[in-house]
């Protein structure tokens, strides 16, 4: 995988989000798909509940999603979309079960913290609308659209293989849709924060769970 072309740095930063095709290595993906089916933990496991629609996978302490996470090309993409200092924040294994998945569209951030989080979904099987691709609204990150909405004139839905990375703005519109055909879709939810918010993480991440040691610093340059 090649760093994005400048063209797609631009759209990337227009649009609030890119595609990194076949950015993980082909030979890790088997690896990665055992790390999260072992460490799968039940809803209730988690400091905070999470749903019981998805299957939540405590994937922190692999090494190779570490490496995944450090992937050059993936620190370059979210830099582009940060354009200032970040560390690695947090990373979790998801995956939606058979019928389920489905969100309305929403933002991850809040006014406070706009434009200082980026988030990346590794996947590690093929994606698409049938089984609860991810849907966004192209260039939202940079609008008032209302959040929170089941339909949006531009939404459009992620189609991609086991070994891509959507990498997109944590204020971009966007959500899950409904895993209709039961089919795996196993995915590493990756959230990278500006460097200005790394005392509030640090306060604030025995109760989310996180137990990884503190992230090394990433350039913006």
């Amino acid at each position: 995988m090649t760093m994005p072309s400048a063209p797609q740095a631009l759209a990337a930063e227009a649009d609030g989000y890119i595609i990194l095709r076949d950015a993980i290595p082909r030979a890790w993906v088997a690896d990665l798909q055992s790390s999260f089916d072992s460490n799968v933990r039940p809803a209730d496991a988690w400091p905070v509940p999470r749903g019981s629609d998805l299957r939540h996978a405590l994937v922190e302490g692999a090494p190779l999603v570490q490496r995944v996470c450090r992937l050059p090309v993936l620190v370059s993409a979210v830099c582009r979309l940060l354009h200032q200092p970040f560390f690695l924040a947090q990373v979790e294994g998801r995956e939606p079960l058979a019928g389920s998945g489905a969100q309305l569209l929403h933002r991850d951030g809040d006014g406070d913290v706009r434009g200082q989080i980026v988030s990346a979904l590794a996947f590690l099987d093929d994606f698409g609308p049938a089984n609860g691709a991810t849907r966004l609204v192209p260039g939202t990150h940079r609008s008032d659209d209302p959040s929170d909405v089941a339909t949006h004139p531009r939404a459009v839905t992620l189609e991609g293989e086991a070994g891509d990375i959507l990498v997109f703005d944590a204020d971009l519109l966007h959500g899950g849709t409904r895993n209709a055909s039961g089919a795996r879709r196993r995915s590493l939810l990756i959230s990278y924060f500006a460097e200005t918010m790394r005392a509030s993480h640090a306060a604030t991440q025995e109760l989310r769970g996180v137990h990884m040691p503190p992230s090394e610093n990433f350039g913006a340059s």
